[in-house]
């Protein structure tokens, strides 16, 4: 409702989002490129196949999920501008290191590398799984299975232990399920049709 100048009440039309909702975007698009490398850690792709995740890191976990973070910046969300642009940004990252470096690097080097780059970002996701209690509990599932990956992995790879960073393919296949199942509850509750999917209410309100 508005006020004109003669104080008499006018009605005002309803607002409308500027854009649609980016979040299931983002969320498909980190879970594919989540799974398809979480495959390979998880020891389930062939060696033809160990490479399939970086095309995907660039173009859909990387480029589509921060184009997903620069519009949610629109939407002033606050919470999915900083993790998708992050994310985003962590598999273009990820990308470039696994074409620019690390074919350069022993198998030691390399895995000291990845233990560094899973901590670094391990402690980022903390915070967010903190902050992500206040969003819904789909949300929540993405960032506390995410964590359990990172954590696992960047062990893993600290001591370059294959048996724990299979153990973090597998909990990465789960952080992909999850995403995915967000994803889906984001346009299926977009479109506004009979078909739904719940995603609980926020942990901390």
């Amino acid at each position: 409702m508005s006020v004109s100048d003669d104080r008499t009440v006018q009605p005002t039309a309803p607002s409308t989002p500027a854009i649609a909702d980016p979040a299931p975007l983002g969320l498909g698009a980190f879970a594919l490129t989540t799974f398809l490398l979480s495959v390979v850690n998880a020891g389930w792709a062939g060696a033809a196949s160990g490479d399939a995740w970086v095309g995907y890191a660039f173009a859909y976990g990387g480029l589509c999920q921060l184009l997903a973070g620069m519009w949610e910046f629109k939407n002033k969300n606050v919470f999915g501008a900083t993790a998708f642009s992050t994310y985003g940004g962590f598999w273009i990252g990820l990308g470039l290191w696994a074409r620019m470096v690390a074919p350069h690097a022993t198998a030691a080097q390399a895995a000291h590398d990845l233990g560094w780059i899973l901590l670094a970002f391990a402690i980022f996701n903390t915070y967010m799984l903190v902050m992500s209690a206040q969003v819904n509990r789909a949300v929540f599932a993405v960032f506390l299975t995410l964590e359990l990956t990172e954590i696992v992995l960047f062990a893993g790879n600290f001591a370059t232990s294959s048996g724990w960073i299979k153990l973090g393919g597998y909990i990465g296949v789960l952080t992909a399920l999850a995403a995915w199942y967000a994803s889906a509850a984001g346009v299926a509750n977009g479109i506004g049709g009979k078909i739904r999917l719940p995603v609980g209410p926020p942990l901390v309100a």
